[in-house]
């Protein structure tokens, strides 16, 4: 299929894909893909030549996420990008700015990482390819940055009839791919801003990854994107209409001890206030996703409201939400773990695996995602309804 065969007849059924950010655990997701590849390719003949930008009509991702969803959208198979990802991960964070060279100070103080080895990776992968290339990206895409300048979220689309794809507000449609991924991969305190001349009456916008805002879950971001009018998609409601499929890269069991709390100083809340902010902008978009939804994959969003079952907007029927929601993901816990891998961790492991920039954790994160995905995620989910 082309990009226009995705983008035409708003009226049909339309499918998405949703990639969370989450440094080098996009491993675990691409375990997931793996999956759902293989189910969609058999329901789709078994071509061997079958890609995920064939079957999803939009595409997008957070910092990793959107590493992995554009290299998808250029037609790349998930095996693909899974021996060029752990490469890529290999690399990128194998080299830290070294504390003992002075004369490097002030890139220390702004970066743990050298941008370099990701930059170069990316332009190995995607080339010359501009956003508004409509030969080369194949399905819609949509990347969300953060545009640090103005503290706004930026989804950054190749949809021709977008308001800043071509026109005197901006011109998205000549920025480079890796330009676009690297803005979204852009985590503060691990890599530097990315500087994007925009276009238009914009100009220069500096961008840091799309997870430093409520969309390291891309799904209700892109939801907004489909169906909004002020984007151009516009997409029809309906759990028969809208297909969202988010994958997530894993999640760290929050446990405090009550007195612990009490003891932290401004440094221990320093750290932690990242990794509080995201699990907090996680769980609202999926109480909002599952809310909306019918979802046969819901998660238990607390003790009190549960999966949601009884509760839809719009509707009193679940079956009639106003799209139809799949969410994989697995809890990066002891509890969860030693019984789907058959060995016991410490906490030790259990921390390098939740570490965002372990890159030797990568292989195992992606059997985790193997494992996990071989029982979550069933050929029925996917039926004929959406089926292309």
């Amino acid at each position: 299929m082309t990009l226009q065969d995705h983008l035409s007849n708003k009226t049909s059924p339309k499918r998405m894909l949703a990639l969370d950010g989450g440094g080098i655990r996009g491993a675990l997701a691409l375990g997931y893909l793996q999956r759902i590849e293989d189910i969609l390719r058999k329901q789709q003949g078994g071509s061997k030549d079958f890609r995920l930008c064939d079957y999803f009509d939009m595409i997008g991702g957070t910092s990793t996420g959107s590493i992995i969803a554009a290299c998808l959208a250029t037609g790349k198979s998930v095996q693909e990008i899974k021996d060029m990802y752990m490469e890529l991960g290999g690399k990128i964070f194998a080299k830290k700015n070294k504390w003992w060279k002075i004369f490097e100070i002030d890139d220390l103080l702004k970066a743990t990482y050298k941008e370099k080895p990701l930059e170069d990776e990316l332009k190995n992968a995607f080339g010359d390819i501009t956003l508004g290339d409509p030969d080369r990206i194949k399905t819609g895409l949509c990347i969300v940055a953060k545009r640090a300048d103005t503290n706004s979220v930026w989804p950054l689309i190749n949809h021709p009839e977008g308001r800043f794809f071509n026109s005197a507000y901006g011109i998205n449609k000549d920025i480079l791919l890796w330009k676009a991924v690297r803005a979204s991969s852009a985590a503060p305190s691990y890599f530097l801003p990315q500087i994007i001349d925009v276009g238009g009456k914009m100009g220069e916008a500096a961008f840091v990854d799309g997870g430093v805002s409520m969309s390291n879950n891309p799904s209700l971001q892109m939801l907004m994107v489909a169906t909004l009018q002020g984007f151009p998609f516009k997409w029809q409601w309906g759990a028969d209409k809208l297909l969202m499929v988010s994958v997530g890269t894993g999640m760290s069991r929050w446990k405090k001890i009550p007195s612990d709390v009490t003891k932290s100083n401004l440094l221990n809340w320093a750290k932690q206030l990242p990794d509080m902010f995201m699990q907090d902008a996680t769980w609202h978009n999926q109480i909002m996703m599952q809310w909306m939804s019918n979802s046969p994959t819901a998660w238990e969003i607390d003790s009190e409201v549960g999966g949601l079952q009884g509760d839809t907007l719009g509707s009193a029927k679940k079956e009639a939400g106003l799209l139809t929601y799949l969410r994989y993901n697995t809890w990066l816990d002891a509890d969860t773990l030693s019984p789907l891998m058959k060995k016991q961790y410490t906490q030790k492991q259990i921390d390098d695996l939740v570490e965002m920039s372990n890159a030797g954790s990568r292989f195992e994160l992606y059997e985790i995602g193997v494992k996990d995905a071989a029982a979550a995620i069933k050929e029925q989910h996917f039926s004929d309804t959406f089926k292309v």
